[in-house]
């Protein structure tokens, strides 16, 4: 069991489940109507608005992108109204994972983030990382990014006494994971491919109703990080690698510190400690429900929240009965 952090005690688990319900309501507003921007600009300002009333020295050491890029909730960024005497915290996020999936009202988007002490969650740059996972229940070193699909599968297929080609596999609906797919189509293997939102695909290995045995293929970092931290908090097994397209990402990732540019990070190495993951429903999913209307005024969210010293798991639903 991870040891509880005297510091994270001080950030009450449900201020974190506020600040993404903030996000998430202010990105409800533009579900459908066509505009990615609009969408991701509401939960960020949003999201830091809430992050700024919590007496805490937060550091955002995985957002929006770089500063140059992103103008609020960049990599970073202090947020937090206690700083340089309140308890310092890191904090990875994602106002709104799936912008896409909101402005087209498809299903899964999500407003996320986690929380650990100073110093335990990877500050990465916002480039594409490989990721493999699976949930809780398996011997450690099952799987692994140094093998391939077919010896991860079958590894997996062994750890859970099937054959392999009743392993049901999450994967990114994009080309650049046609060999992926190929490799398990061979196998035999069930492919659940979703349009966005990897985070949800990554947590869903945990959920037995989900059918959904790995994670595999190629997304954004940031999400990679979200991703291992609510790992940590319920159990399972991530691989991450860091693949960078081009001079300018190896430059990123000097700047940050990052020299082996093909490291393999395990979920410790990317969510380490104790820690606090927070997500918000945007639009309905199969983790969370979405943020609902009514005629009335009110209005009702979905979120959990998770953490990695108790290994709860709580879900939380909220009903606003003033206007927002």
């Amino acid at each position: 069991m991870v040891s509880a952090s005297h510091v994270l005690d001080r950030v009450l688990v449900l201020e974190m489940v506020r600040v993404t319900e903030a996000a998430a309501i202010a990105a409800s507003k533009w579900i459908g109507r066509g505009d990615n921007d609009a969408a991701d600009a509401a939960a960020v300002e949003a999201m830091r608005h809430a992050l700024n009333e919590l007496p805490m020295d937060g550091t955002v050491v995985i957002g929006e992108g770089e500063r140059d890029e992103a103008p609020m909730l960049y990599i970073g960024e202090k947020v937090g109204s206690a700083q340089g005497d309140g308890p310092a915290i890191d904090i990875a996020l994602d106002p709104l994972e799936g912008t896409t999936l909101t402005a087209n009202a498809g299903p899964n988007a999500l407003a996320v983030l986690a929380i650990a002490e100073q110093g335990c969650l990877l500050n990465a740059p916002d480039v594409y990382m490989e990721k493999i996972a699976i949930g809780p229940g398996c011997p450690a070193g099952t799987i692994s990014l140094a093998k391939s699909v077919t010896e991860n599968v079958r590894a997996l297929a062994a750890a859970k006494n099937v054959a392999p080609n009743e392993i049901v596999a999450c994967v990114l609906d994009r080309p650049r994971h046609q060999a992926i797919i190929d490799e398990l189509r061979a196998l035999g293997c069930g492919i659940k491919l979703i349009p966005d939102g990897d985070v949800a695909g990554v947590i869903a290995t945990t959920d037995p109703d989900t059918g959904i045995d790995i994670y595999l293929g190629t997304g954004g970092a940031p999400e990679g990080v979200l991703a291992a931290a609510a790992l940590r908090c319920v159990g399972g097994q991530m691989e991450g690698r860091l693949l960078f397209r081009n001079d300018d990402e190896r430059g990123r990732a000097h700047r940050w510190g990052i020299d082996d540019l093909d490291r393999i990070y395990s979920m410790e190495d990317m969510a380490k400690g104790d820690c606090i993951f927070a997500a918000s429903g945007v639009t309905d999913g199969s983790l969370l429900s979405g943020v609902k209307r009514t005629k009335g005024g009110s209005i009702t969210t979905e979120s959990i929240v998770m953490r990695a010293s108790t290994g709860t798991v709580r879900r939380v639903s909220t009903e606003y009965h003033k206007p927002l």
